[in-house]
């Protein structure tokens, strides 16, 4: 019995020591490294540290200086100036679970790619840290990083793993290419959900506050965003500025505020932006909302060539309908202004009032080609119940047939503008007038034009204007077919005789002023010629009494 306790006192004795040795061991540069040695020959991580620290006035606290680690063969998951491994009772049935984890200055990667942790811990602690990840659904690089994760239960793919409460606050910070400093993060994480109870941050020398959620389909809500003094400037356009909202699932908003924001991007520019969205889904494409509210202003909007000044929206949304109950705008020297409201379920854009006034507008010089396109799918058709038209100027500067509208008025009721994503005069009826006009180098004054149509036609039930010294007047017809055959019967009296010249007809061996009787036919039809498609008669009669008839066909005269 003496020698058996004996021999257990060298055994203890010996352990006593090897632990003692190893101990001291750990706290020099060749024990770390030989530690180190074998951790990568007999795992498949990669990992280092240059010295243990302990210290008997914190006997449960072990730190690890200079620490690297990672996966063989990729980059470092880990990179640290110390780990501070706070250790408990608990090691004793799960020595891989550690009471606390302190990371200090150094970097931590979140890519799915990155090596899941052995460890983990109760509470894991970032001081002074820096966060990447490549890789990942979100690029997202911040610096000097404090902050905490509750539990800390790694797993692979996921370095904060699928169950925690985290608390995060970063000095500087790029998500998707979007700057933030000052930036406080609190929330928790549940499987794929994520929670985001408090976001605050200073962004684009604005500040950004909020609370919003993740699920696990991708889709979020916003509980309350607040936007205030951004100034934020990107090269994408406003298609690629706003395509992370439509790529998701869904996006909800109970509540965002925006105050006194400037955008700029690529050909497109917002300055001293105010606009609130209350209880709005945007999914699929769509918008669903049963008590929503949209409203916007903004000194300037700025859009390729659209341009609009002192822009006012405001819109209530409802399940089966957005009404518009007031845009109001200046542009091109004038003032438009339009409500109505936008039908889901058939794509259609029903407007109750839409008026222009003093415009000084410039057509585009591809606008007919503009005109013949299709609307974007999600505007099958358009309507407007009551048109007015004041005090506008038009101009169109095509070479082939400039033409200037001055002090243009109007009125419409009942207009189909838009029928199968189609533009055109489908339904309704408009009249206009003018001061003065010039078309095509010809000067008329108080040209008028009144226009009925309807499925199967466009009736110009009144077309004049005074030309010279005497009166042009015209009436015909527009066929709604693809073929859009036309009819034209003009009669002018005490008018330059050779007025029709610059509009297609050749010039006539007449001089001065007299009499024209004209009837002529053609298509309109999409992407065709007109002049082959004209043909018709002339009857002139000169002031000192000679007459003369012609006749058109495909678009000539004969002996002309």
């Amino acid at each position: 019995m003496k020698f058996l306790g004996k021999l257990i006192a060298v055994m203890a004795a010996i352990v006593l020591v090897v632990l003692v040795a190893a101990y001291i061991l750990l706290q020099t540069r060749w024990g770390a490294a030989q530690v180190s040695k074998w951790v990568n020959e007999n795992s498949d991580y990669q990992f280092s540290f240059e010295e243990m620290d302990h210290r008997w006035a914190s006997p449960a606290h072990v730190a690890l200086n200079n620490v690297t680690f990672g996966r063989k063969g990729q980059p470092a998951t880990l990179v640290a100036q110390s780990v501070d491994i706070g250790l408990s009772s608990r090691q004793f049935s799960q020595p891989l679970h550690v009471e606390t984890i302190l990371l200090n200055n150094g970097t931590l990667n979140l890519s799915p790619n990155a090596a899941s942790f052995p460890f983990q811990a109760d509470i894991l602690q970032l001081n002074d840290m820096a966060l990447n990840s490549p890789g990942a659904e979100w690029d997202l690089r911040a610096q000097r990083v404090t902050g905490g994760v509750k539990p800390w239960q790694p797993e692979k793919g996921k370095v904060l793993g699928s169950t925690a409460d985290i608390q995060f606050s970063a000095g500087s910070l790029m998500l998707n290419g979007v700057p933030a400093s000052n930036v406080l993060l609190q929330g928790a994480i549940d499987d794929d959900r994520v929670t985001l109870s408090n976001v605050g941050a200073d962004i684009a020398r604005g500040s950004l506050t909020g609370t919003a959620n993740r699920n696990a389909d991708g889709s979020w809500q916003i509980g309350s965003l607040r936007l205030n003094d951004i100034r934020l400037q990107t090269d994408k356009s406003i298609s690629d500025f706003l395509a992370p909202i439509t790529t998701i699932p869904s996006l909800k908003v109970d509540s965002l505020e925006i105050t006194d924001a400037r955008l700029e991007g690529k050909d497109w520019a917002v300055t001293d932006l105010d606009l609130s969205l209350r209880n709005l889904t945007l999914a699929n494409g769509g918008w669903q909302s049963d008590d929503g509210r949209l409203s916007l202003n903004a000194s300037e909007f700025i859009n390729g060539v659209l341009h609009l000044n002192d822009p006012i929206v405001n819109i209530d949304f409802t399940r089966q309908a957005a009404v518009l109950r007031q845009f109001t705008s200046r542009w091109e020297r004038g003032m438009i202004r339009a409500s109505g409201q936008w039908i889901s379920h058939d794509n259609q854009l029903a407007l109750d009032e839409v008026v222009l006034a003093g415009l000084e507008y410039t057509l585009p010089e591809n606008w007919k080609k503009r005109w013949l396109e299709p609307v974007p799918e999600w505007l099958n058709k358009v309507t407007i119940k009551k048109l007015s038209a004041n005090r506008n100027l038009i101009i169109d500067i095509d070479p082939n047939f400039p033409f200037q509208l001055t002090a243009l008025d109007g009125a419409g009721n009942n207009l189909e503008v838009v029928r199968d994503r189609q533009w055109g005069l489908w339904d309704g009826n408009i009249s206009l007038n003018a001061a003065a006009a010039t078309f095509n180098r010809v000067d008329v004054r108080r040209p008028s034009i009144a226009l009925t149509a309807n499925t199967n036609q466009i009736s110009v039930t009144e077309l004049s204007a005074f030309a010279g010294k005497g009166m042009l007047e015209a009436t015909g017809a527009v066929s709604q077919s693809p073929q859009r055959n036309t009819a034209i019967n003009l009669r002018a009296r005490s008018v330059p005789i050779n007025t029709l010249q610059q509009w297609g007809w050749p010039v006539l061996p007449l001089e001065g002023e007299g009499n024209l009787q004209l009837s002529v036919t053609g298509s309109l039809a999409a992407q065709t010629p007109l002049k082959p498609t004209v043909n018709g008669t002339l009857q002139a009669t000169s002031a000192d009494g000679k007459q003369l008839q012609q006749t058109m066909q495909k678009g000539e005269v004969p002996g002309a």
